[in-house]
């Protein structure tokens, strides 16, 4: 039996990597705005215990498992919410790792492999599948979160922090994120892709010695979530639009 599909007025949300960092903010403030949250984590355990928390303050925040560099795991998310959902109005691609910290030197193939499956064939792999329920909704977006170090001109800009970790792994990866999705922008054109950049944040990511806080890490990822109307093909920080 078919569990009954939700009210299709409410908006809806699958964040990826959401059981804690950026993805799991990014889920309260979407929550506490009234929308549906689908907060996504190949950990059962951590990502179960993230929504019951979440959703104690009333938030309509709901568990889903999903393994972003597993096509079974994204196939059985995507079957779920198609069976609970009438269409996702938003995604925020979410997961991301850095790596290892390793020398351009130093850094060999298989260097890149965990990061690439999770950075740039992640967001690929999600998209893909769940383009069929975004295709249903009014105004579908889709948020990707990268990073200031996809960016070649700020990457080569002395004055940025960017430019000062030399580094292979991380910054390719968002910068074939960027790339990635400037081509879903052109080539779907009933659904908004955009990318934002959550500045230096503390996280797991760097240890927690970023500047910002996780709030004003969020902050471009859910203007570009909530803006509706809105662009596409965007690259954004909390400040405004970057430069490619």
């Amino acid at each position: 039996m078919e569990e009954p599909r939700t009210n299709p007025e409410s908006t809806t949300v699958l964040i990826t990597g959401a059981n804690k960092g950026l993805g799991r903010e990014t889920a309260r403030r979407l929550g506490e705005l009234g929308w549906r949250v689908y907060l996504g984590a190949r950990d059962e355990s951590r990502g179960r215990a993230a929504a019951e928390q979440l959703a104690a303050d009333g938030s309509d925040i709901r568990f889903i498992t999903l393994d972003v560099t597993s096509d079974r795991s994204v196939a059985e998310a995507a079957e779920t919410l198609s069976k609970r959902e009438h269409q996702l109005d938003v995604l925020i691609n979410n997961a991301g790792i850095t790596g290892e910290i390793i020398d351009p030197a130093e850094t060999l193939p298989q260097h890149l492999i965990p990061v690439l499956r999770v950075n740039v064939l992640g967001p690929v792999r999600v998209t893909h599948a769940f383009l069929p329920l975004l295709k249903s909704a009014r105004d579908p977006r889709v948020v990707m979160v990268s990073s200031g170090a996809g960016s070649q001109t700020i990457t080569n800009d002395p004055l940025r922090k960017e430019s000062t970790y030399p580094h292979l792994i991380y910054p390719m990866s968002k910068a074939a994120l960027n790339m990635i999705t400037t081509q879903y922008a052109r080539s779907i054109p009933g659904i908004r892709f955009n990318l934002a950049d959550p500045g230096f944040t503390a996280t797991d990511l760097n240890g927690h010695q970023g500047t910002q806080s996780v709030t004003e890490g969020t902050d471009a990822i859910v203007s570009l979530a909530t803006t509706s109307p809105g662009p596409t093909g965007e690259y954004r920080d909390r400040d405004g639009v970057l430069p490619w």
